[in-house]
């Protein structure tokens, strides 16, 4: 057994020279072994070793005995080992922690699976990083992959889900993924090591467990060596998977970084076939989330198809917290935040304004003919009482120089600026008249003659700060900051 975990150990890379490993063990014959093993391979491997081990809290004194039985095991058969060449490594250290994992549930109403499995990460982790080590070792075996497998298969899983449990993933290493369950249990006999039962383990109320006992049995019988097998044809599907990743990199590479999210063409994906299609938008997901890329596949579907929609302001919601949105041929991924409300505020003429999310500066000029645009332009001097920026109202008209009056919904749909910005884009009102629109530029009725005295009004987009990386920024273009 030591020699095949030792080859899966150096095919993949799993333990370089000098690194630290945390070994997680619950005290049942997998992680006894793994922990044995892993102190065994250490001299000839090269690594440091520590331990750890978590009480979830679960079964009462079953697990606080598990926890005491652990504590024993690493005192007893883990110590300082003095080499035949002279050298001695000092014992394993233990790291212990615990938690209430059903009250922890309730109060996040997740299942106890879910939330023992993020707790204990989350332990592992810190203990790892109090420990020095880099790397996780977790006892996951070629039984555990075949389960996983066909967990998947079941419930309809994608190619993903059917690579099955991976041998290296981040800082996780799996050393005895390519080991079976009776190799593990004639190891233990061998050296005549002890180890504890967890009694939800023969609990068929699990699906896991059902198809741990009633499932691979009938395969294994069918099939002499189907976990070997299946574990072979996971090797094989994993390797078709990272290929399709690769392509899809290249898709979600060519995302922009926005202040709140990303941006991607819209056609990179429509166009895209749909498997690579699929992983894409998952990555892009991820990127935001901090590499967090479990979403379920109606929702990756959904998005691709928001991609290959027609309708240029077409919403999609997204698990934690994120929302798709189309804004014409961009495809923009956000954060799910607090719009901005733009509350109508008096014009000062001349001075600064500030009208969120924009600044508007406001000088007197002669005019001289300057182009007039959609941020930067000049109104006629008039006298004005009443002179206010507000969000834009239902039955606005605008009429730009040189081109037909039209309503400012008009005007925002043929310019193709995306709905999302619309309602935070200012409009000067000047005595109940729209004489300007931020995005669009002033009415015709408000223009300056050339060397008439007029207001010089610029917009600018305030600066916001960037979620990412701490530094201020605004969009690019003015229109983009809402």
């Amino acid at each position: 057994m030591l020699e095949s975990m030792e080859a899966l150990i150096r095919e993949h890379g799993m333990l370089p020279k000098g690194c630290t490993v945390l070994c997680a063990v619950s005290g049942g014959a997998d992680s006894v072994c793994l922990l044995h093993a892993l102190y065994h391979l250490r001299p000839r491997l090269g690594f440091s070793l520590a331990a750890a081990h978590y009480n979830h809290q679960l079964r009462g004194e079953e697990a606080d005995r598990d926890a005491r039985f652990v504590e024993q095991f690493v005192s007893e058969c883990c110590g300082e080992d003095r080499l035949p060449d002279g050298r001695v490594l000092p014992a394993v250290p233990l790291f212990s922690g615990s938690g209430d994992v059903a009250s922890q549930a309730a109060l996040l109403g997740q299942g106890i699976e879910e939330t023992a499995r993020d707790m204990r990460y989350a332990f592992l982790r810190q203990a790892a990083r109090e420990a020095g080590a880099t790397l996780i070792a977790t006892a996951h075996t070629a039984d555990d992959n075949s389960e996983t497998i066909l967990f998947h298969l079941a419930r309809g899983s994608g190619l993903r889900g059917l690579t099955g449990i991976a041998p290296v993933r981040g800082d996780l290493i799996r050393p005895l993924l390519s080991t079976q369950r009776r190799e593990i249990e004639e190891y233990l006999c061998y050296y005549g090591l002890p180890w504890r039962e967890d009694s939800s383990n023969a609990d068929d109320a699990y699906a896991r467990n059902r198809i741990r006992h009633q499932v691979v049995p009938v395969l294994e019988d069918l099939f002499p060596g189907f976990s070997a097998r299946l574990a072979g044809c996971a090797g094989r599907l994993r390797a078709d998977e990272a290929f399709l990743e690769e392509q899809a990199k290249i898709l979600s590479g060519q995302a922009q970084v926005l202040p709140q999210g990303l941006s991607l063409p819209a056609w990179l994906i429509a166009d895209a076939p749909g498997p690579v299609a699929v992983r894409a938008v998952r990555q892009l997901m991820g990127t935001l989330n901090g590499g967090d890329q479990d979403c379920g596949a109606a929702h990756l579907e959904s998005l691709v198809r928001l991609c290959r929609s027609e309708d240029p302001s077409a919403r999609l919601s997204l698990p934690y917290g994120l929302t798709a949105r189309r804004e014409y041929d961009l495809l923009v991924l956000t954060r799910d935040t607090t719009p901005q409300v733009l509350e109508p505020v008096p014009l000062a003429l001349p001075g600064e304004t500030q009208a969120s999310p924009f600044l508007i500066r406001c000088s007197p000029a002669v005019y001289a003919g300057q182009r007039q645009g959609p941020f930067d332009f000049w109104l006629d001097a008039r006298p004005g009482e009443g002179v206010t920026l507000r969000p834009r109202r239902t039955g606005d008209r605008l009429k730009l120089p040189g081109r037909p009056e039209k309503t400012l919904k008009k005007w925002f749909i043929d310019e193709k600026i995306p709905q999302s910005r619309r309602d935070c884009l200012p409009v000067l009102d000047w005595d109940g008249q729209v004489a300007a629109a931020a995005g669009l530029g002033p009415d015709a009725a408000f223009l300056p003659h050339e060397g008439q005295a007029a207001w010089h009004i610029i917009i600018t987009p305030l600066l916001t700060r960037s979620a990412g990386d701490g530094t201020e920024s605004s969009s690019g273009k003015e229109a983009e900051s809402c």
